[in-house]
């Protein structure tokens, strides 16, 4: 469970949407059991890969609810301080750069730094998980390393 926790950390950033989404990613791994695919005897994968679905989905869900309160005009609807207070501190503020970052590359690129940068894989369990060969699993993170290497000096 910390190991999913951490992992939904490093992709959201926040304590709080950590715990949400690591809850989530265990309900769904409870309904799901007899479709979980493990790798190597360890189900781990398939939780971070779930993980990873929930956080985009979240991301999404967010970003259309803003952009709604933005379009209505004096709103009772209140931004949480809390959240604006763990925004602006400086290890959420980094990692939100990174994550961002990580958000912008491209598809492929970006499962491979989830798995194994983000959610600590190796690239040979990472690679069964997404049915590649460790080869490509290893030349996306090179490109995906490289990449963003540019947009974390382009936002310094």
């Amino acid at each position: 469970m910390e190991a999913v926790w951490n992992h939904a950390y490093r992709l959201t950033a926040s304590w709080s949407q950590a715990e949400d989404l690591t809850s989530s990613t265990f309900l769904l791994a409870w309904r799901k059991c007899g479709e979980i695919r493990l790798v190597r005897e360890s189900a781990l994968p398939w939780l971070y890969t779930v993980a990873g679905n929930l956080a985009r989905e979240e991301r999404r869900g967010s970003t259309r609810f803003l952009k709604a309160l933005h379009r209505v005009p004096d709103s009772s609807v209140e931004v949480d301080h809390a959240d604006d207070v763990a925004h602006r501190l400086d290890g959420d503020a980094r990692m939100a750069r990174i994550l961002a970052a990580v958000r912008s590359l491209p598809r492929a690129e970006r499962q491979a730094v989830e798995l194994c940068l983000l959610g600590e894989l190796s690239t040979s369990d990472a690679a069964e998980s997404l049915g590649l060969a460790e080869s490509s699993v290893r030349a996306r993170l090179s490109r995906a390393r490289a990449h963003l290497r540019t947009k974390l000096e382009e936002l310094s």
